[in-house]
């Protein structure tokens, strides 16, 4: 079992169940090709490292890398400049920090975030459209758990973890409306994800409380909050989850599009405590 992983099952040892882990997000700026890239590779490279410093600095337990500027996003196939620019930032930022990484590759492209984590040593992916298809901005996304396991063998990266997202933000599971909450998240376990992510419907939404309960109940995996926490519900939230994946609540007014507020980020630290 990896860090990250060890960091997620931590709570449960406790009696009473408590989740603690806190992980940031780092929103790389556009890349090179996408609509909204203007800045060089140096400046991106820059900027994420400062973000990621600054977060592991405060003492957040994990830092998640996310292409987030790179809208509108392509569905699955990326590019071969996503993964170079990924991996180069990747490999700046975990020689930089102590904590664990991840990295999520936008939009449902799993493989490639794969393969950057286990070239550059970071420990869990966040991999959307695991089980189950649903229909995005991108278009309808199939599942993709069987070819991600498989190419995980293939390369050896069993030490890279699979956070999956169920009934993720900003889609439609009307493809789905016959499978519940609860389904899902058997069908992730039973699939081999290493832990789920539940998320409100947007980004910046919050979770419903009674869903991260269900969710808990229907599987054994570790269970994230991925969307709309906040310094002022991540006491609760922590009740009811291993952990919390925080974004838009560390940004100037609470904007996933805006620079890193330090004072926010000490806020969401406190918050724990």
């Amino acid at each position: 079992m990896n860090r990250f992983l060890k960091l997620l099952h931590a709570s449960e040892e406790n009696a009473e169940f408590h989740g603690s882990c806190l992980i940031g997000m780092v929103h790389l700026r556009a890349l090179p090709g996408t609509p909204r890239h203007e800045h060089s590779m140096q400046e991106i490279e820059e900027m994420a490292l400062r973000e990621a410093m600054m977060l592991a600095d405060a003492g957040f337990d994990a830092i998640l890398l996310e292409n987030m500027h790179d809208l509108p996003y392509l569905n699955r196939n990326v590019g071969p400049e996503i993964v170079a620019a990924m991996t180069r930032v990747a490999t700046v930022i975990r020689s930089a920090v102590d904590c664990p990484v991840g990295i999520q590759v936008l939009a449902g492209a799993n493989q490639a975030a794969l393969s950057i984590a286990h070239c550059c040593g970071l420990e869990f992916i966040r991999a959307e459209g695991f089980v189950h298809a649903h229909v995005a901005d991108e278009g309808l996304m199939n599942a993709d758990a069987a070819e991600l396991l498989r190419e995980r063998r293939r390369l050896g990266a069993q030490e890279v973890a699979i956070i999956a997202d169920i009934c993720k933000k900003h889609a439609s599971h009307a493809i789905t409306a016959d499978l519940s909450l609860s389904d899902h998240a058997k069908a992730a376990e039973f699939c081999g994800a290493d832990a789920v992510i539940v998320t409100g419907n947007a980004t910046g939404e919050e979770v419903e409380s009674d869903e991260l309960d269900e969710v808990r109940e229907a599987c054994k995996l570790p269970v994230l909050v991925g969307s709309g926490a906040t310094a002022d519900t991540i006491p609760s939230l922590l009740r009811q989850s291993n952990g919390v994946i925080i974004g838009s609540d560390l940004k100037l007014d609470g904007q996933w599009k805006n620079d890193m507020d330090p004072a926010r980020i000490q806020a969401i630290i406190a918050s724990r405590s």
